[in-house]
Order: structure tokens, then C-alpha cells, then sequence
């Protein structure tokens, strides 16, 4: 398989951990959601983006050995 597959797949799993965390907003922002939302929505937006921050970190770790071997 192709290294370039790999870090699409990284790419788009990042962006996606960074929008359900809400990496890239500010603090007035991150505050006022956090207190807007109910706790299961909070452990949902949570949990995906953990699930696809580990796939990120897969990905590139795959693309790291298929480049390096």
C-alpha cells in the first residue's frame, strides 16, 4: 500500500479529533460549550474523537514503517 493513503487517513482523522474536541476554538468558546451541552453529548464528542485520534496515531505509524522498511 501507498505511504500517501496512510497520511490522508492521519489527515482526515486529526481534523475530525480536532473539531469533536474542540481543539481549535478559544476559551470563551470551549467554556460555553462545555456548560451548554448535556454530559452524554460531552462523552459522545469525547469518545469519537479519542476513537479517531487513535486511528490518526495508527496511520501514521503504518505510513512511518511502510516509508522507513
Amino acid at each position: 500500500m501507498n505511504v500517501s493513503v496512510f497520511l490522508i487517513v492521519w489527515t482526515v482523522s486529526i481534523v475530525i479529533s480536532g473539531v469533536f474536541i474542540g481543539a481549535w476554538t478559544d476559551g470563551q468558546q470551549q467554556r460555553a460549550n462545555f456548560h451548554s451541552e448535556m454530559t452524554k453529548n460531552r462523552s459522545f464528542r469525547s469518545k469519537i474523537a479519542l476513537i479517531s485520534g487513535l486511528i490518526a496515531v495508527i496511520c501514521l505509524g503504518i505510513s512511518g514503517l511502510v516509508y522507513f522498511v
